[in-house]
């Protein structure tokens, strides 16, 4: 894969998106929506949902959301963001669109209907950062015959392509592919050195496992000073519990999880202001 980047184009920020929801009063008075919370994009920030409601309500308790009531705060896309890929490989996919556990017996590793999933809004959050001008950066792994590996499972038996990224998502011409040999994007990679080149000061996260090389890359984009979003419907892993508790922690500490549409409002906002600029 060659390594020039799309052109950017991006002057000014997303202003005036809204979307009105059905609003409901508590015992207080304030409003509330039932299901959203008025989407605003203002100066570049999306004000989004109610900060807790997400995938993981049925697993966390209402004590231990208490506790980390402290992190609440308006959720948004960062300036100049570049979307991180990761490892939409061919592995994950295998076996098709079936249970995770059926998925596994015949491919180690597939994420199984997990996966299958998450492809359709992928791509559509794919398009639109290409239609508006963000760049898009994929990872996947290095193949080491000499044993270093980003998990411990053994790998030797993976077929040939299990980690050419799959055709239904694959890099366009000039996207740039990172190849890792550990959990994280930026681990042992020139990730770093290309974002600060291309002006990035934020990042998008996708891809697989949400547990795994997500984690660890959001941790470390984190650690490295972006402001990072994690695109909920987007992202997935093997276990839905380890999925939704990996998304609670990461929602609270390092990144804020955000909806697909509300991502795709943003974009579509940066890329209306590429066109009248």
């Amino acid at each position: 894969m060659g390594r020039a980047l799309p052109s950017m184009a991006l002057r000014g920020r997303a202003t005036g998106i809204r979307t009105r929801c059905p609003v409901t009063l508590t015992g207080n008075g304030r409003s509330r929506s039932n299901a959203r919370r008025t989407i605003l994009a203002r100066e570049g920030r999306i004000m989004a949902r109610e900060f807790e409601d997400h995938c993981w309500r049925d697993v966390i308790d209402d004590d231990l959301v208490e506790i980390y009531k402290s992190y609440e705060r308006d959720l948004h896309v960062g300036e100049r963001p570049a979307i991180l890929a990761i490892d939409l490989y061919r592995n994950a996919y295998l076996g098709g669109d079936k249970p995770v556990a059926e998925a596994n017996r015949a491919h180690a590793g597939s994420c199984g209907e997990n996966a299958w999933k998450a492809l359709p809004p992928t791509q559509k959050v794919l398009a639109a950062a290409r239609a508006a001008g963000v760049p898009v950066i994929y990872t996947t792994r290095h193949v080491d015959t000499r044993g270093v590996n980003s998990t411990n499972r053994d790998n030797r038996k993976l077929r040939p392509d299990a980690y050419d990224i799959i055709d239904e998502v694959k890099p366009e011409d000039g996207e740039l592919v990172i190849y890792k040999e550990r959990a994280s994007a930026f681990f042992g990679t020139p990730l770093i050195a290309h974002l600060n080149k291309m002006g990035m000061r934020s990042i998008i996260a996708l891809g697989e496992s949400t547990s795994g090389c997500v984690r660890a890359s959001v941790v470390d984009a984190y650690s490295h000073g972006f402001h990072t979003v994690v695109v909920e419907e987007c992202t997935y892993d093997r276990s839905m519990l380890s999925h939704k508790v990996n998304l609670f922690d990461l929602h609270h500490k390092y990144a804020d999880v955000m909806h697909v549409d509300d991502v795709l409002a943003h974009l579509d906002g940066m890329k209306k202001n590429v066109l009248s600029a």
